[in-house]
């Protein structure tokens, strides 16, 4: 990485593309929009941002006008933050500053009559799994559907009339006290919908998630919700196309990513893999990163061949919302807490898909077959030679 620091891509822009129309053209083939479309945030969200030192941006998503279905018009949030306390500190303590920050962070959201917020990867706790250590970051762990963050959260959905996805490390007591990567789906009512665990678990750099869990076993559930039907696709499953395939087969109208990467590893993908998943699928996507570098007690190494470290990091933000049609939004910037917001018209996924015809030419039979071939132990790739 450059020791040149970049806030954020369009923070550039806007600094060296001083005539109007050159942005305006810049941005048409960068964000697939001409204008941003920006969304004001309410005065009081915007007020709480601003007290508290995180960065709030809004933005819209139209549809066509249809006469036979009235639009579907909903607000989805997305909240990237670092973390509060030294990763030295006892754990509960840790949890209950993150929690503190967040807390704040999704008032903001229902200021702006957000109806669906994301929060990141792992959002209690630092993303410990670098060290190898079990403990103290076990700790962090806790049932899906009664620990004490998923009924603080019920709370706060039912007042704010919110869908919340909380994505934790899970402590499944019925399973021997096995440990997941889990996101948990909390109802706007503040019941526990159900939970999503994580189906592809990195083994490159400092992400030694394999340590701790292995992949899930919950298939690709989408929730049917007051406001949408979604989907959490979470983190390393960005990288496999089938894995955001199937959200959509099973009718995932959005498809949330929450995540922690870091810019030495992924940023040149970043902007990338979620765009592409929202036009293949005719989907929106909400991409979220975690921000900062986390510094841990006892030295740890990459197998890389570098020295032994202790700091993991820096995690690069940049989350953004992208359309079925491939606009997107700006990001959110690379070194800062904030909340990104967009007031989205759901009839716009049926109407890419009518336009584009993809879920129409996907040809599953085929790929189902391919696959199916390609699982067997006496299978043979389809090569011809001469």
């Amino acid at each position: 990485m450059s020791s040149f620091h970049v806030k954020s891509l369009e923070e550039i822009l806007e600094k060296y593309i001083s005539n109007d129309e050159h942005l305006k053209e810049v941005k048409r083939l960068l964000y697939g929009r001409s204008e941003d479309n920006k969304l004001a945030p309410s005065e009081e969200a915007t007020k709480l941002a601003s007290k508290h030192g995180f960065e709030i941006q809004g933005y819209r998503f139209t549809a066509k006008a249809e006469c036979t279905r009235l639009p579907r018009t909903v607000r989805i949030g997305a909240i990237q933050n670092s973390i509060v306390l030294p990763t030295s500190s006892p754990v509960d303590k840790q949890r209950e500053a993150i929690w503190q920050k967040v807390q704040v962070m999704i008032k903001a959201a229902a200021l702006a009559n957000v109806n669906i917020i994301c929060l990141q990867e792992a959002w209690t706790m630092p993303f410990a799994f670098c060290t190898r250590e079990k403990f103290p970051w076990c700790e962090f762990a806790e049932e899906a559907a009664d620990g004490p963050t998923t009924k603080m959260l019920q709370e706060w959905a039912k007042a704010f009339n919110m869908v919340i996805i909380s994505p934790i490390l899970e402590r499944d007591t019925n399973h021997s006290d096995t440990i997941w990567n889990t996101a948990v789906i909390i109802s706007n009512r503040g019941r526990y919908l159900g939970k999503h665990r994580k189906n592809h678990i990195p083994r490159v750099g400092d992400f030694n998630e394999s340590t701790y869990y292995v992949e899930g076993n919950t298939g690709h559930p989408v929730f049917e919700t007051d406001f949408g039907r979604i989907g959490v696709n979470i983190c390393y499953g960005r990288h496999h196309p089938q894995n955001w395939m199937m959200f959509g087969v099973n009718g995932a109208e959005i498809v949330f990513n929450p995540s922690a990467t870091v810019g030495s590893l992924s940023e040149p993908l970043w902007p990338i893999e979620a765009r592409n998943a929202a036009i293949a699928n005719s989907y929106f996507t909400v991409a979220i990163n975690r921000v900062g570098s986390e510094e841990f007690p006892n030295k740890f190494t990459s197998g890389d061949g570098n020295d032994p470290h202790t700091i993991f990091g820096p995690f690069y933000g940049s989350s953004y919302i992208t359309a079925p049609d491939g606009s997107r939004t700006p990001s959110l910037s690379r070194d800062q807490d904030g909340l990104l917001i967009a007031e989205i018209d759901l009839n716009l996924c049926r109407q890419v898909k009518d336009f584009w015809g993809f879920p129409m030419t996907q040809r599953l039979d085929l790929y189902a077959n391919s696959l199916q071939h390609a699982t067997k132990l006496d299978f043979k790739p389809q090569r011809i030679r001469e």
